[in-house]
């Protein structure tokens, strides 16, 4: 994991942190609050003209021809695409209105690229199961299942939309509003405070419980390569093949199976089951295949991650100003803008469990 170091600036301090001058008197704890109070307003003024850009074309729909919406290409077109192209653009003209501080670059060799790749799918396959785990332990208290918004999108629509949808518009502007924007909005209060927030903020914004997880953990993973390398093409390259294994080639092998047949053959006896292993070999391969990379990317990712972890290679630089101890989660949280943001999207997260 040598070419992790490329990104990791280690500053021999004993806690891991940058030796820069701390400025944390009262005066400075103020202007941090309200410095994180205008970040989250304007991510919860972002987000309700994203929900009005996507309510207009679905409302005048429903009006007009609603047997259409019935069809998930354009469900998916009317209700998802005007966010990445309109709402979220207009939330960025929104945040840069924000102070920044410009997040240093360095290099980043092709083999770390991939190591980091590796750590990537690790983070998402581990807090994916555990995830679902939770969710399913929710349901079965709650004695419903609890639904699954990207299965059931993936599901049903083209696999070209879903390639524009979840392979391009999504990590291009995710990466954008949630590393880039938000990173460099709140760096100087440290790269550990920088980190947090991206990755919050990214797991909330999903707004169900089945992607809080890993999109929190993922999120946080990304924030800390952009604050160590600057460079938002490394992220936006991840997220991409991130989504592309998790979207389309499993949407694609799923097809392949085709589930309906099989719930046929289950229920058909042996004989049934024979018929549709012969008629549905090709997939059934596909897929063990691709379950042997994922339980490879696991272990593999989860090795190189204790390693890093051990070795003290995740270093987080102090900012130029500091929250103490003890006074972060008030400053950070329990402002009134990211108190909003935070309490909708909270809400949003558990009437999605119970719908």
């Amino acid at each position: 994991m040598d070419g992790m170091n490329e990104y990791n600036v280690m500053t021999g301090n004993e806690d891991g942190m940058a030796g820069m001058p701390e400025r944390n008197g009262d005066g400075e704890i103020k202007a941090a609050r309200k410095h994180f109070s205008r970040l989250g307003g304007m991510y919860i003024l972002g987000t309700i003209v994203i929900f009005a850009v996507q309510l207009i074309p679905m409302t005048l729909l429903r009006l007009v021809k609603p047997e259409w919406l019935e069809n998930g290409n354009i469900y998916l077109m009317v209700s998802v695409l005007p966010m990445y192209l309109i709402g979220m653009p207009l939330l960025i003209l929104l945040v840069r209105a924000i102070p920044k501080e410009v997040v240093e670059r360095h290099s980043i060799r092709a083999g770390s690229f991939v190591t980091a790749a590796i750590m990537c799918f690790s983070i998402v396959y581990i807090t994916n199961i555990a995830g679902n785990l939770i969710t399913t332990l929710i349901g079965i208290l709650k004695g419903g299942m609890v639904q699954n918004q990207v299965l059931n999108v993936t599901q049903s629509v083209s696999m070209w939309l879903i390639v524009l949808y979840m392979v391009i518009c999504a990590p291009v502007m995710e990466e954008f509003v949630f590393r880039k924007l938000i990173v460099d909005r709140t760096v100087r209060y440290g790269q550990g405070a920088a980190v947090v927030m991206s990755g919050l903020m990214f797991g909330l914004f999903h707004g169900n419980l089945n992607q809080f997880v890993y999109a929190f953990a993922l999120g946080m993973f990304l924030a800390f390569l952009y604050v160590k390398t600057g460079n938002i093409k490394i992220t936006i390259a991840l997220h991409m093949l991130i989504n592309f294994m998790g979207g389309v080639v499993s949407s694609g092998l799923m097809r392949m199976l085709d589930l309906d047949a099989y719930m046929q053959a289950v229920t058909g006896g042996v004989t049934s089951m024979m018929e549709y292993i012969q008629a549905n070999l090709a997939g059934i391969m596909a897929y063990a295949a691709f379950v042997v990379f994922v339980l490879g990317m696991m272990i593999a990712g989860g090795v190189l991650l204790i390693v890093n972890l051990v070795k003290r290679r995740f270093v987080l630089e102090r900012g130029s100003v500091v929250i103490p101890k003890g006074k972060r989660f008030s400053t950070m949280i329990c402002n009134v803008g990211m108190g909003l943001y935070s309490i909708f999207w909270i809400v949003m997260i558990v009437t999605q469990l119970f719908i």
